[in-house]
């Protein structure tokens, strides 16, 4: 009996033993199933992420695409005032030179206007000059003309009319110390020659005497 007992026992232990193998297997397969489970997470989250990616992606472009669209009108409406800007101040520029002069420097003014004028208009400023020049030395005249505003009345291409509002005050000899004072607006007609903005005509649109009267 003990030997059975002990033979019975021993098998217990045996068959113990032969159980574990397939115990081993299950545990085997489950932690495969984890891995596998694991693993066929993995990708969805790196697809979740190249998705999101992506998205943000296209987002940036789409915003950035967006501030470009709403930035090229601004931009061409301060390219535009910006010629406007250089085309009214050459406006003024041509005007104060023209029209400032004293007896010293008459000779000089037709090649300093130059600058401003086309060709045709130059020559007849020029013409123009070359005539009053003696009786204005004799006379002493001293023209000053200070610009009050220049504006940009329009703008096509290459072609451009402004507006310049004048006082001009003249002084001679001959007016016994009254000032001869003056409001003129010009239009001029202005066009771009190479890299620079020149008055083509310059025609008088509004022409005011506020000289002072002596009362007699």
């Amino acid at each position: 009996m003990t030997e059975s007992s002990g033979a019975d026992e021993g098998e217990a232990v045996v068959d113990e033993g032969a159980e574990r193998p397939d115990d081993v297997d299950s545990v085997a397969d489950e932690d495969a199933s984890a891995t596998d489970q694991a693993a066929a997470k993995r990708p969805r989250r790196k697809i979740g992420v190249r998705l999101a990616v992506a998205v943000s992606a296209a987002a940036f472009v789409g915003a950035a695409g967006f501030a470009a669209a709403a930035a090229q009108p601004y931009l061409l409406d301060r390219a535009e005032v910006a010629i406007k800007l250089d085309i009214a101040r050459t406006a003024a520029r041509a005007i104060h030179t023209l029209w400032n002069y004293t007896p010293e420097n008459m000779d000089s003014l037709p090649d300093r206007a130059s600058v401003y004028l086309s060709g045709d208009l130059e020559a007849q400023y020029r013409k123009f000059i070359d005539a009053i020049a003696d009786s204005n030395k004799q006379a002493k005249v001293t023209d000053t003309t200070e610009i009050v505003g220049a504006a940009v009345e329009s703008l096509d291409g290459p072609e451009a009319t402004v507006i310049v509002y004048t006082n001009t005050t003249a002084t001679s000899e001959l007016s016994k110390s009254i000032p001869q004072i003056k409001y003129l607006t010009y239009r001029l007609h202005m066009k771009r020659d190479h890299n620079r903005w020149v008055v083509t005509r310059m025609p008088t649109i509004t022409s005011l005497d506020l000289t002072p009267r002596l009362q007699g």
